[in-house]
């Protein structure tokens, strides 16, 4: 099975309104077949820093059940008992003992420590099928991935893509700016 490149969004809320939009517009991207959404859950962390896990997902029924709690397993996050967990370490024992090092500690990224307490997130973890297409062809041109990441709508108004007003709403909304 050829899959796309898989992104991990972690989206936070200081007073999460759910109304369904969110979830809304990932049923129009995965019939649009733009992406597919591996997994979901909304995280929410009180303020002595404990954690409640509850999956948010336009998965069907059979996609759930064969991934089973991805995002718990990538993260090392304990859902429905250890299977997370589990399924995280050996995959990962079975990548070491093939001579591959996925990352370092140094690298590690403790999603669940950058929620900050008092808050919720939302964690989607993404494939985006749009990119097969392209990367495929990347490959055959033996070109390969240097580097990635989102550029700020602030860094765009330099471009003329943005105005400096448009910018600095869009960075507000996008980062939880008050």
């Amino acid at each position: 099975m050829t899959i796309g490149p898989v992104q991990l969004l972690v989206l936070g809320f200081d007073h999460p309104d759910f109304r369904g939009e969110i979830v809304d517009e990932l049923e129009r991207l995965r019939d649009s077949d733009v992406v597919r959404v591996i997994d979901a859950l909304a995280v929410y962390k009180d303020t002595a820093g404990d954690i409640e896990v509850m999956h948010l997902s336009n998965l069907t029924k059979d996609d759930a059940i064969e991934l089973g709690s991805t995002i718990g397993a990538l993260i090392g996050l304990e859902i429905e008992g250890d299977r997370g967990i589990d399924i995280g370490a050996a995959a990962g024992a079975e990548a070491g003992a093939e001579g591959l090092e996925v990352f370092t500690d140094e690298e590690a990224w403790d999603v669940i420590d950058d929620i900050p307490a008092g808050t919720a997130a939302a964690l989607i973890l993404l494939e985006h099928r749009w990119a097969v297409p392209f990367r495929d062809a990347v490959a055959r041109a033996h070109g390969y991935r240097i580097s990635d990441g989102f550029i700020s709508p602030l860094d765009l108004v330099t471009l003329g893509l943005h105005t400096v007003e448009e910018a600095q709403q869009i960075d507000a909304m996008s980062s939880g700016a008050r």
